[in-house]
């Protein structure tokens, strides 16, 4: 997998552990996933602020979230239609909080490193076409994360 880490916040203290960390667990979905060895993502890191407002921007919700997922693949209904050409293995952009990662860390008595790596898959199975919307959806994509946290040897 091609990852590209994008450190934008200054909020916090960044330590290289966690593009490390990152890089771990997007390849960890890559390999239970069966994706293409060149498919590739970016997962930048930014403050409160800039989430909140990509949230209020495309999601409609202006509050601060702690992951955010912008896939390649999808198709908003106001986006014209065209082909490409070639297959592209971009995935995507997940984009995480880091004030949300050490937050929430904390309230659930684990450390930024299980919390960085569960939204790292979290974003990823997004990217995917996971998602949580029903029971059954919910069901599966929580299965998926639990695999992929235990192969991260950073289960609950």
């Amino acid at each position: 997998m091609i990852v590209a880490v994008i450190n934008q916040q200054t909020a916090c203290e960044w330590d290289d552990a966690y593009e490390r960390l990152i890089h771990r667990a997007v390849d960890e979905v890559g390999k239970v996933c069966q994706l293409a060895p060149d498919s590739e993502v970016n997962v930048v890191i930014v403050d409160a602020d800039e989430i909140k407002e990509l949230n209020r921007v495309y999601r409609g919700e202006d509050k601060v979230t702690d992951v955010l997922s912008f896939g390649m693949m999808e198709k908003h209904e106001d986006e014209p239609e065209y082909e490409v050409p070639e297959p592209d293995n971009m995935l995507g952009d997940i984009v995480i909080c880091m004030e949300k990662v050490l937050a929430q860390a904390q309230e659930y008595g684990h450390s930024p490193e299980r919390e960085l790596a569960y939204l790292t898959v979290h974003g990823m199975l997004h990217l995917l076409g996971y998602d949580h919307e029903d029971e059954s959806e919910r069901s599966l994509m929580r299965s998926m994360e639990d695999k992929l946290m235990e192969g991260l040897s950073l289960q609950r």
